[in-house]
């Protein structure tokens, strides 16, 4: 199977890649325009920040890359929140697949802590991403900047309120946990992507 991995400066690439060796996949990292669109299936992860993560993109014509996507694309993280049609972080025009916006957590009970570190539960799952994945499944995240619910939202999560925990529209999925480190939950997730046709 031909997973391609796009190589950026954001990314969790070898987490990624742990991930993907367990399911007998060896991915192929790149940021190269041909190689990426000729793979069956593209990830896309992220850590970091969306304003320099964005012109990354754009100066190496990632965005357009990106954009031009046919096949089954998942988006991690960062990678899901670029995704969306804008972010409060830095004031930051995204990719505009999503028409979802990215706002910063201000949740009003003082014990939320900003950034949300540590295991959720996701619910209201939708699509085959989610096939077999029981209702309040735990999940892990790490994230300061939420994912805003909408038409794309195919799963939430409550952190003083509910955001989109995954998003989907067409052949572009996003997740805002982080699949690779979640475990046997999120082991499935990944499994569930790579069988979407």
């Amino acid at each position: 199977m031909d997973t391609v991995v796009i190589k950026y400066n954001a990314g969790n690439l070898r987490s990624v890649e742990f991930a993907l060796s367990r399911l007998g996949v060896e991915p192929v990292f790149s940021d190269e325009a041909e190689t990426i669109l000729k793979a069956q299936r593209i990830i896309f992860p992220g850590v970091g920040e969306a304003s320099s993560a964005m012109k990354y993109l754009r100066e190496r014509q990632l965005d357009e890359v990106i954009l031009a996507a046919k096949q089954p694309f998942l988006g991690i993280c960062l990678g899901m929140q670029l995704m969306c049609k804008h972010s409060e972080e830095n004031d930051t025009t995204c990719l505009g697949i999503f028409d979802e916006s990215v706002k910063k957590f201000n949740p009003a009970d003082p014990a939320l802590k900003v950034p949300q570190i540590g295991w959720n539960t996701i619910a209201n799952l939708n699509t085959p991403v989610f096939t077999d994945i029981p209702e309040d499944s735990y999940c892990y995240f790490v994230h300061g900047y939420y994912a805003s619910k909408g038409e794309h939202t195919i799963a939430t999560t409550d952190y003083g309120g509910l955001y989109s925990a995954a998003l989907n529209k067409a052949n572009y999925y996003g997740v805002q946990f982080h699949p690779e480190k979640s475990a046997a939950i999120g082991q499935k997730i990944i499994e569930n992507f790579l069988k979407i046709e």
